[in-house]
């Protein structure tokens, strides 16, 4: 399973809701989310652990972030 989510271009909320629908289904391991707003990724972090995953890291990456979640089973 393709655990990576292109969220680049889109406004929020639809990051964080593409996030959160990737988590429902793959329920542990790490995803990686790429967003292009300080604000997506900000909305991305805060929702991601309210959820209970633990961000990783965040990374620059071209015009946007690179954000690593992770969650342990």
């Amino acid at each position: 399973m393709n655990k990576t989510v292109d969220a680049r271009g889109l406004s929020c909320p639809q990051p964080v809701i593409i996030t959160l629908d990737k988590i429902k289904k793959v329920e542990k391991g790490e995803i990686v989310i790429l967003v292009d707003t300080d604000t997506a990724r900000e909305n991305v972090c805060r929702a991601t652990e309210a959820q209970g995953w633990a961000v990783a890291e965040i990374q620059p990456d071209d015009d946007g972030y690179r954000i690593t979640i992770r969650k342990e089973g």
